[in-house]
């Protein structure tokens, strides 16, 4: 009897290959970190043949140093960075590198479209707001400023794709997205999981070059390559995947996922929920052929991005683990504030014109009154998200799910929770975004039997509970908004 499940974590800094069993618990693990390309100011670019190369390098060190094989699994999944664009024609080329997430260059493509019908204009039928971060006018950028690439893609030549896509064609030849990538790529209807018309029309995107929508969890196919004969058969954007890690299956339960970026899901159950707080409305997962399950979701573009940036940029630490020693060197922040708007803000503000800021400082600050600001950013980005998160569902969240790389960093975990004034549970397992990945694959080949296998598999590993006094958690939430309106202030 096969013992394991396989998942590809292909995320924004790295990827990862990680086999579990059917505990949840990891078996094996190797991972690989990929360059970020930055040719202009907020330009952020990665090379598709690069990650390609090591999601099956990854691939076939875990299996190596576990002296496991293909045939030691029952089924692969892939949990992958949304919206970021890749293009490539049928031979497996790109034809440019692919466009990330985080990367801004059609702020102007954006200001035109909200002159002509305003920011939530296809928010009704798409969930979203009109933004950089989306997959539409991205692809649009592509086929608009490579030559000959309109003409290829209205030929049939060229494939459009999230990750996902571009690693489901390459180890198993199909050109297939699943429903939680397609719903990122603003192209997508929210109530007929399908490509819509007028979507299409109006980002003038040719149908040609899209993929077959399917769901999260089903079969879609044998892998080829270092994973030889093995099925495929779950896809799911990362931070979906992680939802489905933490085991977040009832309407209301909600995870946040501490990575380059920190995304607040909460599940909403079959129904989508439309936000009025600047949140979006996505799908969660679909498991066969059962109905969809939707989320709202705070998407904050920078919060690990920034560690690595106080490392990479200033050079204030030498590795990002330093950071939270760096941090403890003070009791506070010393009425320090880094609000990181490098690309923006995004939820629950949506504005690319948003600059980074360091507020507060007088000499009296340091290194490490810069690393605690730098942490307690991303506490304060989650609190603005998890209120408007509250605001539109009208269901209080009492307990948040955290996990991600960041996790592990005490100093934060025990803020986020004075800040929010709830407790902040890490599972016994903080690998959940591959976890996801690997639940969907296991749940269409039987692996597991359903979403309450999965549910008894969850244990919280630790809690941390709030211990901050309420007027001192109100001083700091007024002077973090106070510095967050100074981002403003620089276009």
């Amino acid at each position: 009897m096969t013992k394991f499940v396989g998942a590809i974590d292909q995320g924004t800094s790295s990827t990862r290959f990680i086999v579990f069993d059917r505990a949840g618990a990891t078996i094996a693990s190797a991972q690989m970190e990929h360059r970020q390309i930055l040719p202009r100011p907020g330009w952020v670019e990665h090379d598709p043949v690069e990650i390609l190369r090591n999601t099956q390098a990854v691939i076939g060190r875990a299996l190596a140093e576990a002296g496991l094989g293909p045939r030691d699994l029952a089924a692969v999944g892939i949990a992958n960075q949304r919206e970021t664009t890749v293009l490539w024609d049928r031979d497996g080329v790109p034809i440019h590198n692919a466009l990330v997430w985080q990367d801004t260059r059609v702020d102007t493509l954006v200001d035109a479209y909200r002159k002509d019908g305003g920011q939530d204009r296809f928010r009704e039928k798409t969930g979203l707001p009109l933004a950089t971060y989306f997959s539409a006018l991205k692809l649009r950028w592509l086929l608009d400023n490579v030559p000959g690439a309109r003409a290829r893609a209205q030929a049939g030549d060229l494939l459009f794709g999230t990750i996902d896509s571009w690693l489901a064609w390459n180890l198993f030849g199909q050109h297939i997205t699943d429903v939680t990538n397609a719903s990122r790529t603003q192209l997508m209807n929210l109530a007929t999981l399908d490509w819509d018309s007028e979507l299409l029309a109006a980002f003038d995107i040719p149908r040609a070059v899209l993929a077959r929508i399917v769901p999260s969890s089903a079969i879609y196919g044998q892998a080829r390559g270092v994973l030889e004969g093995v099925t495929v058969s779950g896809i799911l954007g990362d931070q979906q995947a992680a939802l489905v890690g933490q085991a977040c299956f009832q309407p209301g339960e909600a995870k946040n996922t501490y990575g380059t970026g920190c995304f607040l899901l909460m599940n909403t159950g079959q129904t989508p929920v439309a936000s009025t707080a600047g949140l979006l409305t996505t799908i969660a997962y679909q498991f066969a052929d059962a109905p969809a399950c939707y989320a709202l979701e705070g998407s904050i573009a920078v919060t690990g991005a920034l560690v690595q940036w106080l490392r990479d940029n200033l050079r204030l630490i030498a590795s990002s683990a330093e950071i939270e020693t760096l941090a403890a060197t003070v009791p506070d922040n010393g009425d320090v504030y880094v609000v990181p708007a490098f690309s923006g803000l995004y939820a629950p503000y949506w504005r690319e014109d948003a600059r980074g800021v360091i507020a507060g400082l007088t000499r009296f600050a340091t290194g490490g009154h810069i690393a605690r600001a730098a942490l307690e950013a991303t506490a304060y980005q989650t609190l603005d998200v998890l209120r408007a998160m509250e605001r539109d569902s009208a269901i209080p969240i009492r307990t948040l799910r955290v996990d991600g790389g960041m996790v592990v960093n005490e100093l934060l975990m025990q803020f986020q929770s004075d800040i929010l004034n709830v407790p902040v549970v890490r599972p016994r397992g903080i690998e959940t975004t591959a976890l996801g990945a690997a639940y969907a694959a296991g749940l269409a080949v039987g692996y597991w039997r359903g979403t309450d296998d999965l549910a008894r598999n969850w244990a919280a590993g630790k809690t941390w509970q709030p211990a901050m006094a309420p007027h001192r958690r109100a001083a700091l939430t007024a002077s973090w908004r106070k510095a967050v309106s100074r981002s403003f202030d620089w276009a």
